[in-house]
């Protein structure tokens, strides 16, 4: 007996060593890691201006709409046969998205109204997707239509801070960052928690479906606290362009036109629409290759073999294109935007014709990849050419307008014959249409050139 009541001791005593062990080696992983990011983070002035602590915050929003993406998803597509899920894709895009289009334009003009309260705003958005969360907890196991009224809810004040963060990038960006070099930073931070994020909320998942809501719950609540932590020249109005607008009215004695997309150049409004072509083919080709690979997948791979490897494709694509934006110095939107039309339009015609896993691969690939510098280039020109007074509106427009693009691409996928070649010709088409539409005006605008005023 004294034996064995020493034996227990001593196995309670190492497994306590070995568990002290354990957790240090966790908490010097986890210094190390945040010494690598905070590394990253605050490379090129960006710490010392505050836009690190933005990167930071967009890292947490995103991994907190990665947990309840997992939840969605598990429920609303993966639980289901093929044609029902189908059915419940159609209905979360109809009673979610839809909604959304409508609600979204109250989003800029609302904010533009609160300049001195923009992290307010941010803290806001996190908090509401916290409740939300806690909220789908309680139904997201029987998929009941509360759902998706949540969901909504959670994609407006998504895309509320989306808005307002980006309204705020050219108050803190560095002399030495560009405005596309500091959104494709903004995009790639928001990948890799996405990335971190989705392992760790399928493992919440294997516990129930409600907990990756729970994690979600934790994730938001502490970013609405951390929306403080950025500068409070953030919320200053000092330098917006209401001010030279007030002047010029009292110097002409008559109101003067309040700008928004239409009056601020061509590039916008090409740029914005090239960008609907690329959204509406990102939403196509998620829905499309979703359901034909689950049916049809090529190559002789299963079909989860086949998802997964699209999937990895699509997301490395729209990092790698991150990336390139990191690291791109042109001042030439424009350009960027004409040269992803076609290379995207070149990948989705050879994938048409030679059809099959690889073919697949790559277009999903480029379609991320083109996506992304799409957008930062998009980004960079509101920021550039947008005065600060109405820049939230005509982020929270063309958020808007880029939206019902993807949902009437996805709408589109949901409803094509499950035939690979024809939903890759598809997907041309309406690149080839965007192409021919924009790319001539896009150049011209680059072309003449464009003042580059950066934010007070």
């Amino acid at each position: 007996m004294q034996f064995v009541g020493a034996l227990r001791r001593s196995t309670a005593g190492t497994m306590r060593r070995l568990g002290r062990a354990v957790a240090s080696a966790v908490v010097r992983v986890g210094r190390g890691a945040r010494s690598a990011v905070r590394k990253v983070t605050h490379a090129q002035g960006a710490g010392e201006t505050g836009l690190a602590k933005l990167l930071e915050l967009q890292a947490v929003s995103s991994a907190g709409d990665m947990m309840i993406t997992i939840a969605l998803a598990s429920t609303v597509f993966f639980s289901a046969p093929t044609g029902q899920a189908r059915g419940r894709v159609a209905l979360y895009l109809l009673v979610t998205m839809a909604p959304f289009t409508l609600l979204a334009p109250v989003i800029g003009p609302l904010l533009d109204s609160i300049p001195h309260g923009r992290r307010a705003a941010m803290a806001g958005s996190m908090l509401a997707r916290a409740v939300l969360a806690w909220a789908m907890a309680s139904v997201v196991s029987s998929a009941g239509l509360g759902l998706y009224p949540a969901a909504l809810g959670v994609l407006v004040a998504s895309k509320a801070n989306g808005v307002v963060r980006s309204a705020v990038v050219p108050r803190l960006l560095p002399p030495r960052i560009s405005l596309v070099k500091a959104n494709s930073r903004m995009t790639l931070s928001g990948l890799l928690a996405t990335a971190l994020a989705a392992p760790f909320g399928a493992l919440l998942h294997l516990i129930g479906p409600a907990w990756p809501l729970y994690g979600a719950l934790v994730i938001f609540s502490a970013g609405a606290f951390w929306c403080f932590s950025l500068p409070s020249h953030v919320d200053s109005a000092k330098g917006e362009h209401r001010a030279s607008l007030h002047r010029e009215e009292l110097a002409s004695g008559k109101p003067v036109p309040r700008p928004g997309l239409r009056t601020v150049g061509a590039s916008v409004l090409y740029a914005l629409r090239a960008n609907c072509a690329l959204r509406g083919l990102s939403g196509l080709l998620t829905f499309f290759l979703a359901f034909v690979l689950r049916e049809h997948p090529p190559g002789g791979l299963s079909p989860a073999l086949a998802l997964g490897v699209v999937a990895v494709a699509a997301g490395g694509g729209n990092a790698l294109g991150n990336v390139l934006g990191a690291w791109l110095r042109t001042r030439a939107p424009e350009v960027i935007i004409t040269t992803v039309l076609l290379v995207a339009l070149g990948m989705l015609v050879f994938a048409a014709i030679g059809y099959g896993a690889v073919a697949v691969t790559l277009a999903a690939a480029t379609t991320g990849l083109t996506q992304a510098l799409g957008k930062l280039s998009l980004d960079a020109l509101i920021q550039r050419d947008v005065p600060e007074e109405v820049r939230t509106s005509a982020f929270a427009r063309s958020e808007t307008v880029l939206q019902l693009a993807w949902v009437l691409g996805g709408g589109l996928g949901i409803v094509l014959p499950l035939n690979g070649v024809l939903g890759l010709a598809v997907g041309a088409g309406l690149v080839a249409v965007a192409a021919a539409a924009t790319v001539r005006g896009l150049l011209a605008a680059a072309r003449r050139g464009t003042p580059h005023p950066r934010a007070a």
